[in-house]
Order: structure tokens, then C-alpha cells, then sequence
């Protein structure tokens, strides 16, 4: 059905050219990933799930770039959450209510001149706090969902930073051993 042009053709989307992931780096994503929601499962946060998803968005980039889309997704998270909050108090489960929350985050965002992927960030927490149907209270869950996000996005750059810093020791002192011989 398929010939070997085609196959290939259809494959340069998938095989990674530029930047593949390496066993260390799949290990340390999993170890990440596992150590952000028990942190999360310590202090008995709901939805600890969010923090694992955090840590993994944030660590399939390269350092240099996690930390910029870290900021983001903590701006747009906490902006999210409060406005939710806010027009939950003031709307409860009022489909108005979200569709004016949206239109102020995403007119604060252009004000501010944020990047669109805090407000992507930030739309998704309000649909999260205003939409999804829960026994607490909206600023229960903009508070947990904040928390939940935080931690997994610290985990994440901690141990990516922590990993880059241990590789780059390694690399030196591959460099050195190789420049005495």
C-alpha cells in the first residue's frame, strides 16, 4: 500500500532530526514526573495529577527554553485561577460569567503584552476553576490548581537543572581524561 518514499516521507515527522530524546534525559523526565506528584500527594492536593503534567509540558523542551515557558505557565496559571475565582463569586456556573472571564484574561494578556502561551495557560486554569463541575468552592480549586501546577513546574526545572549542571561536569572531565592522553 505504502511504498518506502512514503513511508519515509510520512516517518521525518516523527523521528526526531534535531533534538532526540536520550535514555538519561527519558529517565530523568520519568524520575521528575514521579517525584512532582508525590510531592503534590504529600500535601494532599486534590487533583495532585496536575503536577506530574506540569513537569512533563515543561521538561520536553531543552533548558533554555523551559524556563521562559515555565514563567508563562506560572503567570497564565495564577492568572487563570484568580480570575476564575473572582468570576465564579460573581457568576457561579454561568456560561457569561466564563466568556467575560475569558475576554478579561485575554485583554489583560494584550494590555500587558504577555505571550500568547500565558494566555493559552491561562484560559485553560479558568475553564478548569470555572467549568468543571466540583463540591468546593472555585477558590478551593484555583488555589490547589495553582499549587498542583507550581509544583510540578519546580520539580521539573529543578532536576532539569540539576541534570544540566551534573552533564556539563561529566563533559569537562571527559574533556580533560581525553586531553591527557
Amino acid at each position: 500500500m505504502f511504498g518506502d518514499r512514503d513511508v519515509n516521507r510520512r516517518l521525518r515527522w516523527i523521528i526526531a532530526k534535531e533534538n532526540p530524546p536520550s535514555i538519561a534525559h527519558v529517565c530523568l523526565v520519568a524520575i521528575a514526573a514521579l517525584v512532582s506528584y508525590l510531592v503534590a500527594a504529600l500535601f494532599r492536593l486534590p487533583e495532585a495529577y496536575w503536577a506530574p503534567m506540569s513537569t512533563l509540558i515543561v521538561m520536553q523542551l531543552t533548558f533554555s527554553a523551559a524556563l521562559p515557558v515555565a514563567i508563562q505557565y506560572v503567570a497564565g496559571t495564577a492568572a487563570g485561577a484568580a480570575v476564575g475565582a473572582a468570576a465564579d463569586a460573581y457568576g457561579h456556573g454561568s456560561v457569561w460569567a466564563f466568556a467575560a472571564a475569558v475576554l478579561v484574561i485575554g485583554f489583560l494578556g494584550v494590555v500587558l503584552g504577555v505571550e500568547r502561551s500565558s494566555f493559552r495557560y491561562a484560559s485553560i486554569t479558568l475553564v478548569i476553576v470555572m467549568l468543571v463541575p466540583r463540591s468546593t468552592s472555585a477558590r478551593l480549586v484555583a488555589f490547589h490548581r495553582f499549587f498542583e501546577v507550581s509544583i510540578g513546574i519546580t520539580v521539573g526545572l529543578a532536576l532539569f537543572a540539576i541534570w544540566q549542571r551534573a552533564a556539563l561536569r561529566l563533559s569537562l572531565e571527559a574533556r580533560e581524561v581525553s586531553s591527557l592522553r
